[in-house]
């Protein structure tokens, strides 16, 4: 990773501790400087997450923009942020989805900056619609209306581990998107996800514990405790993320995620260079 002489001092603004939090997290690994469109990647658009990040504590951090809006993306932008932020660790990334209409190039747009890349964020955003994420509030909660529950989760799941059969994600996003507008299966959660999960860990790929749940209808972490769970039993790796649209909720309910990870007994998360995992205590 680039480093400059030109870097900002730590000492420039006052580090806000999580309060209260038996955990002090270091990093969020699922950031959106350009927000929901292109947005060409500059100083000016990038330095305040640089700014946050330090406020916050955090060490490390990833832009995990969209797939569709890679035309935003500076590789060069990100290097320059670097040096001028040698005290923090930051990641170029991307989020690519199974955007029916774009993602087809985006995975090619992956393949070939596969080296310029640090991480891969993959998720699922799309059911049947091609024109509507699902997960839009509160629009895409119209998708659910008179389906069969249980039917969507299946195939919501479904579509993930195809998405893990590119190979070219290294993490998956906010594992039970589905619940988002608080519909649940009417079985165990645990006969849902188990296939995924074995399909997860058999490619030693982590799954990320995301804030953005509490701030969204169904109000709960992604994922779900009891998936969670499961995961550590099968020694599934977690990173950490907050899916911020700006750098205001870089980090967001970080304190209340630190207590959650207590509380569960994670004692480690994981963080990437150039695709390279690395397995940090907290």
């Amino acid at each position: 990773m680039s480093r400059g002489d030109g870097a900002m001092s730590s000492e420039a603004l006052p580090t806000i501790q999580h309060s209260n939090a038996p955990l002090l997290l270091f990093s969020d690994y699922h950031t959106h400087p350009q927000g929901h469109r292109v947005q060409r990647y500059t100083q000016a658009l990038l330095q305040p997450w640089a700014d946050s990040a330090r406020r916050l504590g955090l060490k490390d951090i990833a832009f995990t923009d969209h797939d569709r809006y890679r035309a935003g993306i500076d590789f060069d932008e990100i290097d320059r942020l670097r040096e001028r932020n040698s005290d923090l660790r930051i990641r170029a990334g991307v989020e690519l989805d199974n955007d029916p209409i774009h993602s087809a190039a985006g995975r090619k747009w992956i393949e070939k900056h596969w080296d310029k890349l640090d991480f891969v964020l993959g998720s699922v955003h799309f059911l049947d619609r091609a024109d509507q994420m699902f997960d839009s509030v509160p629009d895409g909660a119209a998708q659910f209306d008179g389906r069969n529950i249980d039917a969507i989760y299946t195939d919501y799941f479904r579509r993930l581990r195809e998405l893990v059969a590119t190979g070219l994600v290294d993490c998956l996003a906010h594992l039970d998107l589905i619940k988002i507008h608080g519909h649940r299966p009417t079985g165990e959660i645990g006969n849902l996800v188990n296939e995924t999960l074995e399909f997860i860990r058999a490619r030693d790929l982590p799954i990320e514990l995301s804030t953005a749940g509490w701030r969204k209808p169904v109000n709960e972490l992604y994922p779900a405790d009891a998936i969670i769970e499961l995961a550590m039993e099968k020694g599934i790796p977690f990173t950490t993320a907050s899916d911020a649209h700006s750098h205001v909720q870089l980090g967001e309910n970080f304190a209340k995620l630190a207590h959650k990870i207590a509380d569960l007994g994670i004692r480690q998360v994981c963080t990437f260079e150039k695709h390279k995992r690395a397995d940090l205590p907290l």
